[in-house]
């Protein structure tokens, strides 16, 4: 067994462990949960490196040959997403040395996020649907309890959406594997792109629809996003960052892996859909965040916004748009889990403030403004910043494909993108560039106070580390390729898993 491919799931878990053990001394905590982090940090890198050397690479865990059994696979795509989530886990546990309150260390955030972590890893690890599903599982009950964590009534009201609608898309997931394991008799992905064209055209549609509603709604697409924006404005910053740059990356990536390894035959009715769905996201996610004036409120309708570009890479299905996706999946979660760092220093005590009480953040904290118009700007894909490089490659291929359907997406994405920007200028005039409040009660509210310095590193990093992705993107963007080329071409993926075992 090649142990490397097991510890983007085992190091999590053993820190949880960890953690749960000394549960009495919710002081290790703190010191477990970043060491932790640090060292699925390295992991990332470890196997990014090892599959960009040696190719695809999987193993089967307890010793049954592939298909049967536990299959853990690992090509570029899945490698770069376990390096992401090492990221934004080092970021966050970096910025909840001084975000997360004592009451909340000792009824389990670390062990709580580490087994999210393990979760969201598994999902990127896994070969068989079966697995993934158990994985979601674990991601959902992890993410529900640091959404309550507290017991705050907003937290409350946002957490009942979120569970309700993760609850449905499990149900439709689960339906979904029956139906494939009663037909084909596998659950294999590897097995199954081999198998699920025999089947009749209408199983096979009706089977991509129900896992893109399952997938769809842990994604945040439209029309089933609206458990976001109730939600992510509502725990502690920490965990609104680690939510905004894993969650919904998870369902999309669940949605890219299916629907360029399983569900391929019939490509046609279903990118068309999913351009459908991608300009419909786009549109109505960046129209709720021009609507609100609460900081985090307009990053979370941001999110499902931004969604849309990754589903639109997956739509027009090209080499080049699915370039595009991946890199867009990986500068977003960067930059959003920046922006909501951000917005926790804006205020000083957490609480996401209206617009209009705020103000005066260019003069007391020129730093920090610098590090969110930076942000912002590439949120709203300004050159040379990431976000410029992901949407151009978007573009292109839009353009490339030429088709009435992928003209209009891509003048969605561009009036989106111009749309990002306004909603982006907003922010900065009301809580940067205007004066500060005249009330000192308002101002305090506003962030009068000046917050801790584990609160600035993380963001600094993110900062520097998205301006080098913009600035210098052809080192990642070559990596995305190869990755998007494995996607294209499942021949490789299916060979590495079946190996002997191909039936």
């Amino acid at each position: 067994m090649k142990v490397l491919l097991v510890l983007p799931v085992l190091v999590p878990l053993t820190t949880a462990a960890l953690a749960l053990l000394s549960f009495r001394r919710a002081g290790r905590h703190r010191a477990l949960g970043l060491a932790g982090s640090v060292l699925q940090l390295i992991v990332g890198i470890a196997l990014l490196r090892a599959v960009h050397r040696g190719g695809i690479q999987s193993t089967q865990l307890g010793g049954w040959p592939a298909p049967y059994g536990i299959t853990f696979v690992v090509d570029l795509f899945s490698a770069l997403m376990v390096l992401l989530s090492g990221v934004i886990a080092v970021a966050t546990s970096i910025y909840s040395l001084s975000d997360i309150d004592r009451e909340r260390r000792a009824h389990g955030f670390y062990p709580l996020m580490h087994v999210l972590l393990m979760g969201t890893n598994g999902v990127f690890v896994t070969g068989d649907l079966f697995n993934m599903y158990v994985w979601f599982e674990v991601t959902l009950i992890a993410s529900f309890v640091l959404l309550v964590l507290g017991n705050e009534r907003p937290q409350m009201q946002g957490a009942i959406k979120y569970v309700a609608m993760n609850l449905i898309a499990s149900a439709l997931f689960l339906t979904g594997l029956g139906i494939l394991y009663g037909s084909v008799h596998a659950l294999n992905m590897a097995d199954l792109s081999l198998k699920l064209p025999s089947l009749a055209p209408s199983i096979r549609i009706t089977l991509a629809m129900i896992f893109l509603v399952a997938f769809g709604i842990k994604a945040a697409v439209f029309p089933l996003f609206f458990w976001l924006p109730d939600s992510y404005h509502t725990p502690p910053v920490t965990v609104a960052a680690l939510f905004a740059g894993l969650l919904t990356k998870v369902g999309v990536y669940a949605l890219v892996r299916i629907f360029t390894l399983v569900f391929v035959g019939d490509g046609g009715a279903s990118h068309a859909l999913l351009l459908g769905i991608a300009a419909f996201t786009m549109a109505v996610g960046v129209l709720g965040a021009v609507s609100h004036r609460e900081v985090r409120r307009i990053l979370a309708f941001h999110s499902v916004s931004q969604v849309g570009y990754m589903v639109m890479g997956l739509g027009l299905f090209t080499l080049s748009s699915l370039s595009g996706a991946i890199f867009f999946i990986l500068h977003h979660a960067i930059i959003k889990s920046n922006l909501f760092l951000i917005s926790g220093i804006m205020q000083s005590d957490g609480k996401d403030v209206r617009l209009d009480l705020q103000g005066g953040l260019l003069a007391r904290r020129p730093g920090l403004s610098a590090c969110f118009l930076v942000t912002a700007l590439s949120l709203a894909g300004m050159p040379p910043l990431s976000g410029f490089w992901g949407k151009l490659i978007l573009v292109r291929s839009g353009l490339e494909v030429g088709s009435r359907g992928a003209s209009a997406v891509v003048a969605t994405s561009l009036a989106v993108g111009l749309v990002t920007l306004i909603s982006m200028t907003k922010i900065w005039n009301e809580a940067f560039w205007k004066p500060a409040p005249v009330d000192a009660g308002v101002a305090a509210r506003a962030g009068g106070t000046r917050p801790r310095a584990p609160l600035y590193v993380p963001v600094v990093l993110l900062t520097a580390l998205g301006s080098t992705l913009g600035v210098a993107p052809e080192p990642l963007l070559g990596v995305v390729r190869r990755a998007a080329a494995q996607l294209a071409d499942p021949t490789d993926y299916v060979r590495a898993v079946l190996g002997e075992g191909r039936p």
